[in-house]
């Protein structure tokens, strides 16, 4: 009766933030296919502009995860209050850091751009698509944030609604803007921007609306964000920050990857920017575990049920296992379907045919880490360890091996790409042996 009420609970968080993972993929997806009609070029402007927004996004995830080892524990203490206080902290950080990036991408969208690509239109188009998708950057990380607090004490079905009918506005207007459907001039890559920024605006009056109308569990309160709480704020960046730091370095990293890709012609960042969208979509329930992970056993630690909290490690480990397989196998279904709809050239579809495959392979390693690394570990305020394996196995592992290749070797394309893939190879035993220790279950309520 136990098991069956474990896997009942899980399902209920898995499947919501299993979904939220999957609508923003589609949000990707509908750019990557509307933008792969128009041509090669804006598809890999698109791809290049949005690594700005994904590394921002993967600060307010590490800001979040960080704060959800505190929030999931003090939830299964029944102290509210201090998840409030929590939830005001992580607002803080995460606008100065939204507004950060926008005053950067204002200020200079061209070096940004040539960061990843020295092809003159490609920059060109992703100056065009910065320009308006910059303004959601701070209404995403008010979102983003609230969200994911929300989702560590178990409220996940509004951040899931409200991402479904944000994808369906998202997709409509980027259809309308892109094509110029209705009448409407086509806008070409500006208009991918203006439908996403036009469904963020959606995203923050629904946050407005639930935290001030009906969620009575967790209230935001203007005066936290001015309190000082020296105890609770050492307590939130001994574990928040390493996490932040974590999905920071692993951000650039695949920014980095993107970088070395685009430096290696439009076709092979073509076939990247698929690759990743297929990936992201064979993760998105081996990510809702992870978070899951995080929740469920961090609610038992704090609950002091720590031998419980090993036994609920042990079934995500097991299932991480199941979905990655299944990814990878979803991956290879994806392949021949994505290079026979999108307008791609000879070269860049046989980039893609290659580079799927190599994904599919390490799509099982990637679940494994991820539910260790995110889920389990965090859950128990283990939080600097990530930051030390995947920082050491991506920069100076993957990165480093794959800049050589592509640089000094001039390695083809398709075995660069697999250099730049066995990140997840390299850490996969030190992750393992983390995980028997035990090392990572500590108690971090006061």
């Amino acid at each position: 009766m136990e098991k069956k009420q474990f896997y009942k609970t899980v399902a209920a968080l898995v499947l919501p933030i299993a979904i939220q993972n999957l609508i923003n993929v589609g949000v990707t997806s509908a750019d990557v296919i509307m933008l792969g009609k128009v041509g090669e070029t804006v598809l890999s402007a698109s791809s290049l502009a949005g690594q700005i927004y994904f590394i921002m996004t993967l600060i307010f995830f590490g800001l979040t995860s960080g704060a959800a080892v505190l929030t999931a524990q003090y939830w299964g203490k029944g102290d509210t209050r201090t998840i409030e206080k929590v939830l005001a902290i992580t607002f803080r950080i995460g606008i100065l850091v939204s507004v950060g990036f926008t005053l950067a991408v204002w200020a200079a969208p061209e070096l940004l751009m040539r960061l990843f690509t020295t092809e003159p239109e490609v920059i060109r188009q992703g100056v065009r698509y910065l320009k308006i998708i910059s303004c959601s950057y701070v209404i995403s990380g008010i979102t983003i944030v609230y969200f994911n607090v929300m989702r560590s004490v178990e409220r996940v079905v509004i951040a899931t609604v409200t991402y479904g009918i944000s994808l369906v506005i998202n997709v409509i207007c980027n259809a309308a803007f892109i094509f110029g459907l209705g009448g409407l001039p086509a806008m070409g890559i500006q208009g991918a921007a203006l439908g996403t920024l036009i469904a963020r605006i959606f995203e923050i009056c629904v946050v407005i609306v639930y935290g001030w109308k009906f969620n009575d569990t967790v209230r935001f309160h203007w005066r936290d964000l001015f309190e000082k709480n020296p105890l609770l704020h050492k307590d939130f960046i001994r574990y928040s920050m390493p996490v932040m730091f974590n999905e920071l370095a692993w951000g650039a990293g695949m920014a980095a990857v993107t970088a070395i890709v685009g430096h290696l012609g439009s076709a092979a960042v073509a076939a990247h920017s698929v690759t990743q969208v297929s990936r992201q979509l064979a993760m998105v329930v081996s990510m809702g575990v992870a978070a899951s992970a995080a929740i469920v056993c961090g609610k038992a630690i704090g609950e002091q049920r720590e031998d419980l909290a090993k036994i609920y490690a042990a079934r995500f480990t097991k299932l991480s296992v199941i979905l990655g397989l299944a990814g990878g196998a979803l991956i290879l279904a994806i392949s021949p379907v994505a290079r026979a709809l999108l307008n791609l050239s000879d070269q860049a579809r046989s980039y893609l045919g290659f580079m799927m495959f190599v994904m599919a392979v390490f799509a099982l390693l990637q679940s494994m880490n991820c539910v260790w690394i995110v889920g389990v570990f965090r859950s128990g305020g283990d939080t600097k360890y990530g930051l030390y394996l995947d920082g050491l196995s991506l920069w100076g592992g993957s990165i480093l091996l794959g800049g050589l290749c592509a640089f000094v070797l001039h390695v083809p394309m398709p075995w660069v790409y697999v250099v730049l893939c066995c990140d997840e190879l390299l850490k996969l035993p030190f992750s393992f042996r983390r995980y028997r220790s035990y090392r990572w279950l500590q108690n971090v309520t006061r």
